[in-house]
């Protein structure tokens, strides 16, 4: 008797607690992504090309930090420049592009997360046999310099 008086009335069954329950986890899980992400900024930059690089740069931080695998930042004047290194490579082949920057506040810091795409030599591809230093300057639309700087990189 009670089980054709649920039918009647439409009560919902398992199947569908459980999708209200996943669609409840699902938006849970959508607001602390944006709370977690909400503080961040995307900071705009332009590859620069070997010619446009400030003389600055060239003869004083390159030299300096080419054999370090990271990613630094210098003022040059009033524009912010950052610098992502491979370190000494053995063979042509290496190479490394910056895909995106983003500014966290992290305790009151300023953070600049720079994420590199670092690329390797194809197996079993002739290569010169030539120490090398991949690196790329950034002009970036800082006005300031970071309080600290993170490189995270993908191959």
């Amino acid at each position: 008797m009670r089980k054709r008086i649920l039918e009647k009335i439409n009560f919902p069954g398992r199947k569908a607690f459980i999708s209200i329950g996943i669609v409840i986890i699902v938006l849970l899980a959508a607001f602390f992504v944006v709370n977690l992400i909400e503080g961040d900024e995307t900071v705009e930059f332009r590859v620069l090309m070997d010619s446009e690089i400030p003389q600055e740069i060239t003869s004083q931080v390159i030299p300096e930090y080419r054999n370090l695998e990271r990613a630094l930042a210098c003022k040059v004047g009033d524009r912010v420049y950052v610098m992502v290194s491979r370190g000494e490579k053995p063979t042509s082949g290496f190479d490394v592009d910056i895909d995106r920057m983003v500014l966290e506040d992290r305790n009151g810091n300023r953070n600049l997360v720079v994420f590199a795409i670092f690329r390797d030599p194809q197996p079993g591809v002739a290569l010169s046999q030539v120490l090398t230093y991949p690196l790329r300057i950034a002009e970036t639309s800082l006005t300031e310099l970071p309080d600290q700087i993170e490189l995270r990189v993908q191959f």
